[in-house]
């Protein structure tokens, strides 16, 4: 049997989902540069920055107002899957060298399956957000 299965991710991404309530996001919004530098230097989890920086984005515009095309769940999902980055004493404590990230990695790929159309819908979003911006700056 694996160690950290999927269905483990699952359970683990429910519970700390079920959890969240609206100050957890600025919890994670005041903690985001601690949580990018704890996944550039896991390894592991490396993979996802550039989805994490993603998810960062979308909280912070969910949280902010700009942006609120989207589903508490996915919201709360996110959130969820981050706040279970940033604990170190989770399912296999990040302190285990060599296999401490493995549930990290299996909780955020599970909620990247899981949200991956409303993070498409926002990126999609933002792109074009940062487009008008652009060239309402440039006039």
């Amino acid at each position: 049997m694996a160690l950290f299965s999927q269905k483990n991710a699952r359970k683990q991404l429910d519970e700390e989902a079920g959890k969240v309530n609206r100050a957890d996001l600025e919890t994670l919004l005041d903690r985001q540069q601690a949580i990018e530098a704890k996944v550039k230097g896991s390894g592991k989890l490396k993979r996802f920055s550039a989805d994490i920086k993603l998810m960062f984005s979308m909280l912070r515009d969910y949280w902010n107002g700009s942006y609120r095309d989207i589903p508490w769940k996915t919201i709360a999902a996110v959130a969820g899957a981050l706040l279970y980055v940033m604990n170190p004493l989770d399912f296999i404590p990040d302190l285990i060298v060599g296999i401490g990230f493995v549930d990290d990695v299996g909780v955020v790929a599970l909620c990247l399956k899981l949200v991956e159309s409303d993070l498409h819908k926002y990126a999609a979003w933002k792109e074009l957000n940062d487009e008008v911006t652009q060239s309402t700056q440039a006039d």
